[in-house]
């Protein structure tokens, strides 16, 4: 157990160490944010998001929840992807599942969790559409790892979804939606190379905001 007082111990230690890296660090650093990424991922103590990714603080917008859910009644992931789109101008969205998901491993039990029950749905969701699939794997550990991985794919397409993807993708060319998967015990990211242009064609006969008013809808509604 690492103790209290060492948190900023620690802290001091890694200011000494952005300033010998780069004596302006923090200057530059509260200038502004620009970061290029925004990553949607678990809020697993296991997977920090820059340091997987290879970013320096400033370089990745970051939102965290159990199980990377992206769903139509959470005004927090709804507005980050907003601000993220609207004033960050990011050109890239990642939902990054992971392995050994806690989150994902409970919403394959039948089992009442009390107040994790309708967050768990949404994963739960995920199991019900892809059940023909998911029931054919006999191994237990590739099961549960493919539902992780159906879970990221869904919830892009959630973000996909989103009034604010799709008139900004209109406009700009921008953002990209990705899929990835974080292996905790390799430390590899994995691509799930969705095709996100083919899964905006698909569900724009249903999803199509593009041609509605902030007048009509809230920016971000699914």
């Amino acid at each position: 157990m690492v103790r209290y007082k060492t948190i900023f111990e620690n802290n001091l230690k890694w200011v000494r160490d952005m300033k010998a890296r780069d004596v302006d660090f923090f200057e530059k650093l509260a200038r502004d944010q620009t970061p290029d990424y925004l990553y949607i991922g678990c809020s697993d103590s296991r997977v920090p998001a820059n340091e997987i990714m290879g970013l320096e603080p400033g370089e990745v917008f970051v939102h965290r929840n159990i199980a990377n859910l992206v769903n139509n009644t959470d005004l927090n992931v709804l507005s980050v992807i907003n601000y993220a789109i609207v004033h960050l101008k990011v050109k890239h969205i990642v939902v990054c599942g992971h392995y050994n998901c806690g989150g994902v491993k409970a919403a394959m039990v039948p089992k009442d969790m009390g107040i994790l029950n309708p967050w768990l749905r949404n994963i739960r969701d995920v199991y019900r559409m892809h059940h023909t699939e998911l029931d054919a794997i006999k191994d237990e550990e590739q099961r549960y790892n493919r539902l992780v991985e159906l879970n990221v794919l869904e919830q892009a397409t959630n973000v996909i979804k989103t009034a604010n993807v799709q008139k900004s993708y209109r406009a700009n060319g921008y953002p990209v939606v990705h899929g990835w998967v974080f292996d905790l015990h390799t430390g590899v990211l994995i691509d799930l190379n969705i095709n996100f242009e083919s899964i905006l064609r698909n569900i724009q006969s249903i999803y199509d905001l593009t041609g509605i008013t902030s007048e009509h809808t809230e920016d971000g509604d699914i």
